[in-house]
């Protein structure tokens, strides 16, 4: 099997999200140009309407990008802790931020047995990571490493910016075509337009074939467009991944961190449609088990291992567990550092592995003898 580049994987996935995201831009300007079109008969007025759709778009993401982030932090329930209070995770983030050349992020701990994490934040100064218990408990460090890797990778590579910029667009599509479509049943466009046909104005077949293709558009792109943002958030994690082993040198941390946490059952109880997109692996199993590749935020697990087996020449596996294997150490909380209090039921840690042999201690020598010969 050929091995792949990361910096391959990492130019490709770039590429193709900065391709999707214009999709949506595309779509938005030509709605608000189809409306703009249908109501006035002017090609003029429809260009004009396109950049007052975009700037409405452009506005909206203003705002959400000043404050999503303690929306998030404050809907999953997230607590900050320091380096006194969890000294192992920090000194694993510490690492990693240090390797990604950004610099520290606030970290927060979800009270959640249910592995996963994610980070946020509108750029490298202002980020945060937020990582679950279950995390803590369930990953030794090596897995714990890819993790963080995959979410610093998010905020190296502006992804939760991105990721707004381009859900904020989705939504100011859905927005437009919504009050296009309302208008229209309560004659507001097309009554105008039929009015201006009876008084001998202009463009009424312009304006006519404008109408049908705004009705259109209407329907059809905020249903593409929400498939675009799907596409797009596939596509960053995806760079995450291959960004994360390039922080960390180390592809095979990553993969039994997806593994298990992909053969991990347990829904996390914090999380939801709207945050799910956010998280290393969706946390909401059942639109896990249920959404097709289309309808899914995340690419399915199994594609994701694969991709980094590539990066080291190694067959694909047919199942998350043939990674995992017998290899599935179970760490608890008190070792991450959390105390007693926040270290939950959890399985005690595995033994100490045996010290090698020490070699013999030397021959005790007589008083004022030294190997070189009498003193």
């Amino acid at each position: 099997m050929a091995t792949a580049s990361f910096y391959g994987q990492i130019a490709a996935n770039r590429r193709n999200s900065v391709l999707l995201s214009l999709v949506v831009v595309a779509l938005l300007g030509a709605l608000g140009f189809a409306i703009g079109g249908a109501a006035s008969g002017s090609a003029g007025t429809g260009a004009v309407a396109a950049v007052i759709a975009l700037g409405a778009g452009l506005v909206a993401a203003l705002l959400a990008y000043y404050a999503g982030d303690a929306l998030v932090l404050a809907s999953s329930g997230a607590r900050q802790v320091d380096a006194s209070s969890a000294p192992q995770l920090f000194n694993v983030v510490a690492e990693v931020a240090t390797a990604a050349g950004v610099p520290m992020p606030r970290v927060y701990i979800i009270d959640d047995t249910a592995p996963n994490a994610f980070a946020t934040g509108r750029d490298p100064q202002h980020a945060s990571v937020a990582i679950t218990v279950g995390l803590l408990q369930k990953l030794d460090r090596e897995e714990l490493q890819g993790v963080m890797g995959h979410e610093l990778s998010h905020v190296r590579n502006y992804d939760i910016r991105f990721s707004l910029m381009v859900g904020v667009l989705v939504g100011a599509v859905a927005l437009i075509a919504d009050m296009f479509l309302r208008m229209t049943f309560w004659g507001g466009i097309a009554g105008g337009r039929r009015r201006r046909g009876n008084d001998g104005g202009e463009g009424g077949g312009f304006a006519a074939v404008m109408m049908l293709v705004a009705l259109l558009l209407a329907i059809v792109a905020p249903i593409a467009a929400r498939l675009v943002q799907l596409a797009v958030s596939r596509q960053r994690e995806y760079l995450a991944d291959a960004s994360s082993v390039e922080l960390t040198r180390d592809p095979y941390g990553l993969e039994r961190a997806l593994a298990k946490i992909a053969l991990d059952t347990e829904p996390l109880e914090v999380a939801n449609r709207a945050t799910q997109h956010l998280y290393f692996e969706n946390p909401v199993k059942a639109a896990t088990a249920e959404s097709s590749d289309l309808f899914s935020t995340h690419p399915p697990v199994l594609d994701r291992i694969n991709r980094l087996r590539q990066l080291t020449g190694e067959a694909p596996v047919d199942a998350p567990s043939a990674v995992v294997g017998d290899r599935a150490p179970v760490v608890s909380a008190q070792l991450r550092g959390l105390g007693a209090g926040d270290s939950g039921s959890g399985p005690t840690p595995p033994p100490p592995l045996p010290q090698p042999p020490q070699p013999p201690e030397p021959p005790e020598t007589p008083p004022g003898f030294t190997w070189r010969g009498w003193r």
